[in-house]
Formats: structure tokens, sequence, C-alpha cells
């Protein structure tokens, strides 16, 4: 059964909450949840939502300056061994930032422009974020499945839901103070980062320009401001804002520039050349911004919706609605319950220590502890019951060792029985082979001396026990075989009707036996084979043609009783 998380983002404007299960190539959303607020840090940002679904097994966002992901090239090493490597460039950075850090690791899939080694992305976060993400999540009676980077969340959304093609894509989620990017190749991860900067940089542009609060400016912005190149304003405030709002546009450029050049220097890719660039999050969702980006960029820009592919027939009427007006920025928040609930996702799970403690404990400690004492009562029952046994056992051994010497007296006695019944029967065998020999020899020499025709004449006739395939006997199973070989007498009209009529004399007067003749092409010499121990055929309806077996019974025997 497919695994139901909560994907949850809590930004500084709004909060995303996703519930629902990946299930073959859908995801399957079941409930969904929007807050906009206004809030100044992250604890009343939580305190600002209000669900009516519990986020269990939720899969949290993070991004900002809290989160540090890096690229380190690691030989290809074993996992006990990458782990260690990993765990001391964690304690460097920890010792350095003087703070804790939860971390965790994954390889990037294989580049074909390094080789011989991997490309490990490390996350770290600090423990203090988290656990404040803690403390607002156990207040709305949820769970934590683990916490993950913004960009692997956006990675995977593309990976899932993405029309993926061979060619090189910049994803970026344009947040309110934040931003992830990804690079992609194909269905390849290349890169993720997550930068400082977002669709706050134009509310400070305006606020600036126009000297008002942030509140004030971010409702210009959505009033007057376009980046639409040639664009035609209306009034001589909506060129202002627009044109104050273009350094902003230009920064943000500048972010999406610099991190493919820092994938370049981080892994190493240097033929890195970006195809194709896609936008999500609020801030994507200003006028004119893909074309502006795009003319920047010098690749095509387009907002990045994978909500068509998503599955939202179970979600409430007014739930549905409300993920239509804001799909654009719940799209890391998709991504973040699809790796929970896929276990084929791409991930990285962040864990605060405390709550690694626990798992560790229940999934480890606890459960040898367990294991221990449940090894101790089965080995204690294990005992009694083999001393049990062994009593048993005893017994029955002597009872079988008594069995066994009479078997064994039975036995020596039943194999010399056997040897010699085998060594009686191979004599009976050949001595009925000889008996019979002579019986076919006589009866047929007794045959020929009252029915061979004047014109054919016997010069040699021979019997022995031997192999005849024609006969149907073969190796293993040598019978008496009698061989007459002939002539005809010179002069003789119609030899072939003379020996045909011969031989179906012989085939009456032994009905029983199996026969072959043959003769020379000129008719003069004949050669009969017959056997009355061959394996016997069915009678043909026909007589059969010279050199032809001829036979009428289907089981061999011995030889019949002479008659009349």
């Amino acid at each position: 059964m497919a695994r139901t998380v909560t994907g949850i983002d809590i930004g500084q404007t709004s909060n995303r909450f996703l519930r629902g299960s990946f299930k073959g190539n859908t995801f399957h959303a079941t409930d969904f949840a929007f807050v906009a607020h206004r809030r100044h840090n992250l604890a009343e940002a939580w305190a600002a939502s209000s669900l009516a679904f519990k986020p269990k097994d939720a899969r949290i966002g993070v991004t900002g300056r809290d989160l540090n992901m890096r690229y380190t090239r690691v030989p290809r090493v074993p996992d006990w061994q990458l782990r260690k490597l990993m765990r001391f460039e964690v304690a460097e950075i920890g010792e350095q930032s003087g703070s804790g850090l939860a971390s965790d690791f994954n390889l990037l899939p294989p580049l074909p422009e390094i080789e011989g080694e991997d490309v490990a992305l490390l996350a770290m976060a600090r423990e203090s974020l988290l656990e404040e993400h803690m403390r607002g999540l156990e207040a709305l009676g949820g769970s934590l499945d683990a916490f993950a980077p913004n960009a692997l969340a956006l990675y995977n959304v593309w990976r899932r839901f993405g029309a993926i093609q061979e060619e090189t894509v910049l994803l970026a989620n344009i947040g309110h103070e934040n931003l992830d990017v990804v690079l992609v190749r194909g269905a390849d991860l290349l890169f993720a980062r997550n930068l400082t900067g977002g669709s706050k940089l134009f509310d400070d542009a305006l606020a600036d320009r126009f000297g008002v609060s942030a509140d004030k400016a971010e409702e210009l912005k959505r009033a007057w401001v376009t980046l639409q190149v040639g664009a035609r304003y209306k009034d001589a405030n909506q060129e202002k804002a627009s044109r104050a709002c273009q350094n902003a546009a230009g920064a943000l450029a500048s972010l999406l520039q610099s991190t493919v050049a820092f994938c370049r220097s981080q892994v190493k890719v240097s033929n890195l050349r970006i195809d194709r660039v896609l936008l999500s999050g609020g801030g994507a969702l200003l006028a004119g911004l893909p074309e502006y980006l795009s003319a920047s960029l010098h690749a095509p820009v387009e907002l990045f919706d994978p909500f068509q592919v998503v599955d939202t027939s179970q979600l409430a009427a007014d739930q549905a609605d409300l993920l239509a007006q804001h799909a654009q920025e719940s799209v890391i928040v998709l991504g973040l319950a699809t790796m929970a609930s896929d276990p084929g996702a791409y991930s990285v799970e962040l864990v605060p220590g405390r709550v690694k403690r626990r798992r560790e404990f229940l999934g480890g400690t606890l459960l040898a502890i367990a294991a221990g004492l449940l090894a101790i009562g089965f080995l204690g029952w294990k005992s009694w019951q083999v001393s049990q046994r062994a009593k048993r056992l005893r017994s029955q051994a002597i009872a079988v060792e008594s069995e066994l010497r009479s078997a064994s007296t039975t036995d020596r006695a039943t194999r010399q029985f056997a040897e010699e019944n085998a060594r009686l029967s191979k004599a009976a065998l050949e001595l009925q082979s000889w008996a019979g020999s002579g019986e076919q020899v006589a009866r047929v020499v007794e045959h020929l001396g009252q029915s061979l025709p004047a014109d054919l004449w016997i010069d040699n006739l021979q019997s022995s026990i031997r192999i005849a395939d024609p006969l149907g006997l073969s190796k293993g199973n040598e019978q008496p075989v009698l061989r007459l070989s002939g002539r005809a007498r010179e002069g003789t009209e119609s030899v072939a009707a003379v020996l045909e009529g011969f031989v179906g004399g012989l085939r009456a007067a032994f009905p029983h036996a199996r026969l072959v003749h043959s003769s020379s092409p000129a008719g003069d010499r004949f050669q009969v084979e017959m056997s009355q121990f061959a394996p016997r055929l069915a009678a043909p309806e026909s007589a059969g043609e010279p050199g032809q077996v001829v036979d009428s019974d289907s089981a061999s025997g011995a030889l019949p009783a002479k008659g009349n």
C-alpha cells in the first residue's frame, strides 16, 4: 500500500501543506492548505497555520542561509568509507560554524565527464532551525518524516512530472526571499543550490523608488509592473515602477547565471550549456519576467506547471480551488510530498539529533534489548525441549541399533542371494539361447529337407547368437540368428518366383519368426536371415519385398511347439 505523507513548505509570506501518496506514476493529493501571512520569524509563521487535517509523516522543506549544500568529488569507495569521509567534512564545518549540524548526503548520477570518481552532494542545516520547525509541527499535531532541501524537492518534481528530453534544463523556484535552483541533464541531476534573493528584490526596489512599505510595494508590483520587452505603459507610474524592477530582474538573472558558472567549477562540467529554463514559485508570476530572463540567459524561459499531471480528484472542492489559485507557489511542497512517498525518489534526509537518537534507540538499541530478552527466553525453552528430545532419542537409538544389526545381517544374506541369482540367471539365459539356437537350426534343416525347391541350392547355413539390426536385435539383446546362403540352379526360369515361394514357405512354416531376405542383382544368389527370438511386429497386410523385414506377431517368446 502506498505511503500517505505530508509535504510542508513554510515561507516568509505563506505556508503550503500538501498531503497525499505516490501510486504508480501519479501523485494523488488528498489534502491541501495555503496560509497567507506576514510574519517576522519562523515561529510566528508556524503559529499562523490552521489546518483541517493532521500533518502526519511530514517532509519539511528547508532553504536559505541556514542550509548549506556542498559538492565533493570522492573516489569510488565502499559505502561505509564514504560515510566516514562525509562525517569528517561535517565535523570540520561544524567546528567552524560553532553550532550543531544535521547532515545527510547522496551521490549525483554518474557524470561522463568524470572518470573513476563520484560527486557527493552533502546537505547540512542548523539543528536550531530544525528544532524550531519541530516545535511548530508538534503544535499542529503532526509527526516528522524528515527535512529536505527545497532544491531537491524541485528536482524530484521535474523527475516525476516534467517533460524530460535529452537537454540541459535550469529550474528555478522564486520564493519571497529565497531562490532554489536545479540544473538537470535529461533526468539526471547535475547541480542543486539555494540562494538568497527572490521576489523581495522587486518589492525592495519599489519600496525604495516610491517610498512605501513592503506591503504596499507588493501591491504596486502586482498592479503596475511588467518586464515585457517593448511594453506600452498605461501611465507614468507604471513606467516608473517597471523600470525600477528591471535592475532587480537583472540581479535575478545574474544569480541564475552564477549558478551555471558555480556548477562548472564545483562539479567540473566545463562544457555546460543551458537549453531551456523553467520557472516556478510566486515570484515567477511577475508579468514579463520569463521574456526578460530569456533575453538575459539566451535560452527559452517558461513557467513550470507540474500539477497538470497530479490527481486532485480526492481534494475537497474548496481545497481544489485553492490549489488551482496557488499552483505555482506550491511546486516545492509537491516535490517534498513526492520525495517522502515515492521509494524511488532522489532524497537527502535531514533529521534533528534528538529525533535521530530516538529512532536509533527504537530501531536499534531497544530492538536489540527486546531481541536479547526474546533470545534468552527462547534459549531456555529450547534447552528444555532439547533435553526432553535427547531422552527420547537415546531410547530410540538403542532400539534402532538392534534393528540395524538385524537389518545388516539380512542385507548381507540378501546381497549374496542376489549375486548368486544374477549369476544363475545369466547362465540360464546363455543355456536357453544355445538350446534355442539348436532347436531353431534343427527345425529349419528339417523344413529344408522337406520343402526346399529343386531349383534352389543351400551353400551355407550358419547359426550364431549376435546383433542383427534388420531383425530388431540391438546391443544387449543378442539372440540366436540363422543365416541361409544359396543359389539358383543354372537355367532356372523365373528365379524370383521360385525364391519368393521358398521364402513364403519359410514364413508359413515359422509364423512367429522374424526374417529378412535379399538376392543378388542377377537374381542367381540369395540370402535369408531369420530368428524366432527377435521382437515381433504386427502382421503385414501383404507380403514384403525382397530385403524387407516380415513378421506376424508383436511379442517375442520361446520357440513354438512343433506341429504336423
